[in-house]
């Protein structure tokens, strides 16, 4: 029993991050209606670029972790979020209203690049921040085995549940989200009533672009690193989760994504673990072509 808790408790951080990060693919995904990977890599270059930051603050200027930390995630908030913005306001708007293909071949190619640049910024090395912030906390202790989390755990938990909710505040409750449900149902009929459908495109990209930045800070802080494969794995894998519960309601998609982050982490905990990627995939393969499927019969 005390070995299922544990397994529910780590379940707890990861499913925060899927579902922040489902609720910023889905507020792209409503004024796009494209599929778009490079959500996955802006979400990886931020945390790589905290990491070069970080690493240049802490050993070469030699200031403290806190104050390296510091400028690594303000450095990490600035280039992923104006890179966010530019690839939304040059290459997302244009294409859009084009052929989907056309917008999978650029979302690839702004992938590659991201990738690319993080990667001979840090001379293909893999840099790891100092451990920060892992004293454990006990839930539960039944003698023998102790449920516990770490207090980084905790903070990104709350911060990325923070993230969700404040976004599900502004979309239900503001001027803004209205015009973002006004945009994602019909855009032309949102400019015949005097709304910028273009401006909305681009704040809602935006918006999405500061929720990858945001959680890719985060992660890195908890996991320590980030891959430089890490966006295409991300992407691929944020871009499914989304569909989980569904692209239209931002707060569905949170939610189903926290569902498969228990799921996965159930699976790591009592199934093979090197099945784990192919079930998980293949099970959000499945609810997508369902989802599909129900549409249809609708």
């Amino acid at each position: 029993m005390a070995y299922l808790l544990q397994q529910l408790a780590n379940a707890v951080p990861l499913a925060a991050l899927y579902a922040a990060l489902a609720f910023g693919y889905a507020v792209a995904f409503g004024v796009t209606k494209r599929a778009d990977i490079t959500y996955g890599a802006i979400f990886a270059f931020s945390g790589q670029i905290l990491l070069l930051f970080t690493e240049l603050a802490y050993i070469r200027f030699w200031l403290v972790l806190p104050a390296a930390l510091a400028i690594g995630a303000c450095a990490a908030l600035v280039y992923s979020l104006a890179a966010g913005i530019w690839i939304g306001r040059s290459i997302m708007l244009p294409l859009a209203s084009k052929s989907p293909n056309t917008v999978i071949v650029a979302a690839l190619g702004i992938m590659i690049v991201l990738m690319e640049t993080a990667r001979l910024a840090a001379n293909t090395r893999a840099i790891w921040l100092p451990p920060f912030l892992n004293d454990v906390v006990v839930f539960w202790n039944d003698g023998s085995f102790k449920v516990t989390l770490t207090y980084i755990q905790l903070i990104d938990t709350a911060l990325m549940s923070a993230i969700v909710a404040i976004g599900a505040l502004i979309l239900r409750r503001t001027a803004w989200g209205r015009l973002w449900r006004a945009v994602t149902d019909d855009p032309l009929a949102a400019e015949l009533c005097g709304t910028s459908a273009n401006i909305v495109f681009l704040v809602a990209y935006a918006a999405a672009a500061l929720v990858a930045t945001l959680c890719g800070i985060l992660a890195t802080f908890y996991y320590g690193s980030m891959d430089f494969g890490a966006g295409l794995m991300f992407g691929l894998k944020v871009l499914l989760i989304a569909a989980v519960g569904g692209y239209s309601d931002p707060l569905r998609s949170a939610a189903g994504a926290a569902g498969l982050a228990v799921v996965e982490t159930l699976w790591g905990a009592y199934g093979p673990f090197v099945w784990r990627d192919l079930v998980i995939f293949s099970l959000l393969v499945l609810l997508l072509v369902m989802s599909r499927r129900e549409r249809v019969v609708l």
